[in-house]
This record gives C-alpha cells, sequence and structure tokens, in this order.
C-alpha cells in the first residue's frame, strides 16, 4: 500500500511541473508538437527511474555520516560526512545516465534525435531530474524500492504534463488567440490553470508516508505513554 500512495502522490498530488513547477525551461520550449513531448516525457521518465534509486544508494552507503563503515569496517570512517559532496556526486548521476540516454535515442530514434536538439542533452541540467533525488533525500525512504517509485511515479507526472500542454498547443494552432498572448503568453496562462486543477488531487485521502525519523518519533513517544500509564496505574493501585 505504501507503494501505491508513493506512487500517485508523485503523478498528481506532488507533479513536479503543477505543483514544484520544475523542468520548466523543456516544458515550454519542447511541447508544441505532442510527438516530441512524449520522446522528451518518455525520456525523462528513463532517467529519473534509474537515478533516483541509484542516488538513494550512493546518499545511504557513501555520502551520509557514518555510511561507508556499514560495508567498509574502519573506526576512522564511522565519523566520515561525504554529505557536502551531494550536489556534484548527484549532477555527475544524471549527466552519465543522460549521456547514455541520448546515445539510445541517437542510434534508434534519430527523427526524435533531430527533433528534440539542444533539449535532450540539457535533461542534464533540468531541475525536475535534480529535484527528484534531492526530494528523495527529504522525504527519507526506508528502501531503495520506494525511491524507485517515487522516482518512476515522479516521470510519468513530468510526462503527463507535457504531453497534455503539448497536446492543447497543437489545437491552440488553430484557435483565434489574441495577439498579445500567442506563444508563451497563452501556454503559461494554460499551465497556471493546469495547476490549480491539479490542486483538486490534494483532496484525495492518501496517507503521506512517513520518515524514518517520525517513525522514531512516534514510536518513542507511545513508549513514553507506555511507561506514564503504568506509573500511574501503579499509583491507583496504591
Amino acid at each position: 500500500m505504501e507503494y501505491f500512495n508513493i506512487f500517485v502522490r508523485s503523478i498528481f498530488i506532488d507533479n513536479m511541473v503543477f505543483a514544484y513547477f520544475l523542468g520548466m525551461c523543456s516544458y515550454l520550449a519542447v511541447s508544441k508538437k505532442v510527438s516530441t513531448a512524449v520522446g522528451l516525457g518518455a525520456a525523462v521518465i528513463f532517467v529519473l527511474a534509474i537515478t533516483t534509486p541509484l542516488n538513494y544508494l550512493i546518499d545511504n552507503y557513501i555520502l551520509q555520516e557514518g555510511a561507508l563503515y556499514k560495508w567498509l569496517p574502519y573506526e576512522e570512517l564511522k565519523t566520515l560526512d561525504l554529505s557536502f559532496l551531494t550536489f556534484i556526486i548527484f549532477i555527475a548521476t544524471i549527466a552519465t545516465m543522460v549521456q547514455l540516454v541520448e546515445m539510445i535515442v541517437e542510434k534508434f530514434a534519430p527523427s526524435l534525435y533531430s527533433s528534440l536538439g539542444i533539449f535532450l542533452p540539457l535533461i542534464a541540467v533540468n531541475c525536475a531530474i535534480l529535484g527528484g533525488s534531492l526530494f528523495m533525500q527529504q522525504k527519507e525512504f526506508e528502501n531503495v524500492g520506494l525511491a524507485a517509485t517515487y522516482g518512476i511515479g515522479s516521470g510519468i507526472g513530468w510526462f503527463l504534463a507535457i504531453v497534455a500542454i503539448a497536446a492543447i498547443r497543437e489545437k491552440l494552432a488553430y484557435s483565434n488567440v489574441l495577439p498579445p498572448l500567442r506563444g508563451l503568453g497563452i501556454t503559461f496562462i494554460l499551465t497556471g490553470l493546469m495547476a490549480i486543477g491539479f490542486m483538486s488531487f490534494q483532496g484525495i485521502k492518501i496517507e503521506k508516508p512517513e520518515t524514518q525519523k517520525e517513525k522514531t518519533l512516534n514510536a518513542e513517544n507511545k513508549k513514553e505513554n507506555n511507561e506514564s500509564t503504568k506509573v500511574s496505574l501503579i499509583n491507583k493501585k496504591n
């Protein structure tokens, strides 16, 4: 159930575009045609699905304080904290995956590669990709499976956003839009309206997954309550 909650929340409630407005440069530039938007959206899903769990493993087994000590039992590593390298390592991982995607697309879909142009390698600096890894780190998922679910869901959410706006923009080519609003003007307005629409999903009652810190605090609170209850019962008996 926790996997389902994270998956649905990352697509509809915590949507990268409509909730956080991340990845807007690619979202606006490559959303003129549905075919191009589908290609870029699929690339974003792939990159997020790979980099989010990969960065989870790097963060938990290399970067966090004492993480290296879990699998390298040297006393010097017990207090070693490499979290200051988070941004550099995450971006390097993302850039590596983007390079892999670029090579695959160029090999098997050259027409899509030429349509995407400079925006395919620019996925490496797409803030939605980095945001997925940073939000994953902030949410403190218990295992790599939850992190992968969040990455895939976030990618699908971004995919739905860019395909939806691309479909609308194709129809707008045949609409009588006021001259001052043509192009990006009407696109910004539509994005805002779609974001308002996605806000309605916040009414869905889906339990927000607890972080490890919250679970620890809740367990400690329950323990304290049980101890206080025992003390009060003992006092009543006396």
